[in-house]
């Protein structure tokens, strides 16, 4: 009974330190509350390094440090101690599973986030590099901010292609650097005497920067800086190319699943293989719509099947009035009987996506086998096809 209880309580934490379910309001409330204390941290770290507000409320920064501390100690300590029942790692022996669990990108952010505060206690100085690491705080806000994992899994998926950017970038810096300490060192021995010394003209001028405290005197030297200014162009484009398309394919591929999802829970749809459902993503068209719009009246020319992406949708049929929500879909009984017996009215701001009726014929005629399971779904709901 102890070990249940133990495990009941564990995979409690688990849920309430997870990124909050729309019904938990624990879970909502713990987010918000840490999420507000990350933010707060960096407005302290920021505004203690103000000599005046350092002075005046140097005592009210040190408290509010020990308390996030406090927070942010057990909050990491209670992470590890719930891994065990995180979906991945079940199955492996707990000291195991929060090993593994410890070494994730996100734990070692919580971790770096509260280390300076004891080593700085345990060396007895206040070190400045430890201090700064304090910034590592606002990173935790990852945790709860899905648009940010998106970028960092990009990074992560463009991993190889970035560090490939990345050499170029460093053989472009030599290069430079190399040839204008040979053009240059006779006539300016003192900025480029030796080659690390001219690398930091050629990485201000490949960046475009250009601070001007570093500049070429010769001709061969000004020919030289400018064909490397062009190439500078090129170097950033490169890695922004490689990040913004791989952006634009992430959100595609999430898209993706969103859709196919939605679609292969239509019962009409059941029977299709992948190239079908495919087809069937390919037709939908997106609609914005602002709250109380009306989707469809009762009694009106059947539009199509609705797939709501975000946002309620509130239906009506007859005295029967229902509220769907993300990733449910409706019109589906319209099609089959070739009458809109539904009402459908935006309760809040939606996105829907739509598979017009005129599309959805053309598939008909491209598929016999889909007219067909649709006449038998006709004859099972008590509708003529």
């Amino acid at each position: 009974m102890i070990t249940t209880v133990k495990q009941e309580t564990r995979y409690r934490v688990h849920q309430i330190l997870e990124t909050a379910a729309d019904d938990d309001r624990v879970s909502r409330l713990c987010d918000l509350f840490l999420i507000s204390l990350i933010l707060l941290n960096v407005i302290a770290i920021v505004l203690g390094s103000v000599d005046w507000i350092a002075e005046g409320y140097g005592a009210f920064l040190d408290g509010f440090e020990v308390f996030s501390i406090a927070v942010f100690t057990i909050e990491y300590l209670l992470r590890i101690w719930a891994s065990v029942e995180h979906l991945p790692l079940r199955g492996l022996p707990h000291w195991r599973a929060r090993m593994r669990f410890a070494l994730q990108p996100f734990q070692l952010i919580d971790l770096i986030a509260i280390l300076p505060f004891y080593l700085a206690s345990l060396v007895g100085a206040d070190l400045r590099l430890l201090r700064l690491l304090r910034l590592f705080r606002f990173l935790k806000i990852m945790r709860y901010s899905a648009a940010l994992q998106v970028i960092v899994r990009v990074f992560y998926n463009e991993g190889r292609a970035l560090l490939a950017s990345l050499m170029i970038m460093v053989g472009l810096l030599l290069i430079a650097s190399t040839g204008m300490h040979y053009l240059e060192h006779e006539v300016q021995p003192e900025t480029f005497g030796d080659i690390p010394s001219s690398m930091w003209w050629a990485l201000s001028t490949l960046t475009t920067v250009g601070y001007g405290d570093a500049v070429p005197v010769t001709g061969l030297g000004q020919i030289w800086s400018g064909l490397f200014m062009v190439f500078g162009l090129g170097m950033f484009a490169l890695p922004i190319g490689i990040i913004s398309t791989g952006f634009a394919q992430e959100l595609r591929r999430r898209e993706f699943v969103v859709n196919w999802t939605m679609v292969a829970r239509v019962p009409l749809f059941n029977r299709l293989d992948a190239a079908e459902v495919a087809e069937i993503m390919r037709l939908l068209q997106s609609q914005r719509l602002p709250a109380a719009s009306l989707i469809s009246r009762e009694g009106d020319e059947v539009t199509g099947l609705y797939f709501i992406v975000s946002g309620e949708v509130e239906i009506s049929r007859g005295e029967t009035v229902e509220v769907l929500s993300d990733g449910d879909f409706f019109g589906e009984s319209c099609l089959l009987s070739g009458s809109n017996s539904l009402t459908a009215r935006a309760v809040t701001e939606v996105n829907l996506l739509l598979l017009e009726r005129s599309d959805f014929d053309w598939l008909l005629r491209q598929d016999p086998g889909l007219s067909e399971h649709i006449k038998e779904l006709s004859i099972k709901s008590g509708r003529p096809a």
